[in-house]
């Protein structure tokens, strides 16, 4: 069951899920260090945040460094859909924290981020969502240690999608990218209702057509779990 929020409010749910950059750091399985809610992130191409249908997830729900994430249909019993926030806040935040660099911050500062903590079963395994390299085009998204710099922070860049933000769809920029005019953003090729789709990596591609008419596979959601 997904909590429904409002559209102008999905932009910080990262950020809301995970804390804050200079707070939150690494969670822990322990009694005293609860585990963040459960997030998933959704394509506007096939879904909306009444009925996402498809969310980001651990490829096979195996919990290891380079493990792709992919779209795949929503279930309440596949652990590779456990994600949750391991870091959030503004993008200036993690610059301070040495997790962006000074041109990421000075195009996207005051915009919202987050690291994304795959958790199986509600354990923090110290992997996030990232890149095994600093951003390049088609490049796939995969785990990686959550303290790598740069390819494991997204950005919430609802400054390249004003019409879509308004509405709780955005585009998400990784955070080592280094082209601000069109950057690597998350990306979906194909459709995840084929038969061969369920191990199809979600990659990042340079964004398109911003700011006013970025592709639908260029768009994304997020909803608390």
């Amino acid at each position: 069951m997904f909590i429904k929020i409002k559209p102008l409010a999905a932009a910080a749910l990262l950020t809301m899920a995970a804390g804050g950059v200079g707070t939150v750091g690494a969670f822990s399985a322990s009694a005293a260090t609860p585990t963040p809610p459960k997030i998933a992130v959704f394509s506007a191409k096939f879904g909306t945040a009444a009925s996402p249908n498809f969310i980001e997830t651990v490829s096979h729900g195996v919990a290891k460094a380079g493990q792709p994430t992919v779209l795949n249909r929503v279930s309440g019993s596949n652990p590779g859909q456990d994600i949750i926030g391991h870091r959030g806040g503004l993008v200036s935040d993690f610059f301070k924290a040495g997790l962006v660099s000074a041109d990421v911050n000075k195009h996207y500062g005051n915009l919202n981020a987050a690291q994304l903590e795959y958790a199986p079963n509600g354990v923090p395994s110290r992997l996030c969502v990232g890149l095994e390299a600093a951003a390049y085009q088609n490049e796939r998204l995969s785990l990686q240690a959550c303290d790598t710099p740069g390819a494991t922070v997204w950005i919430i860049d609802t400054a390249d999608s004003p019409k879509t933000a308004a509405k709780g769809y955005f585009p998400i920029v990784n955070g080592s990218t280094t082209d601000f005019a069109h950057p690597f953003a998350m990306t979906y090729y194909g459709d995840p209702c084929h038969k061969h789709a369920a191990d199809k990596p979600i990659r990042i591609a340079h964004l398109l057509n911003n700011p006013t008419h970025v592709h639908d596979n260029q768009l994304w959601g997020v909803l608390k779990k």
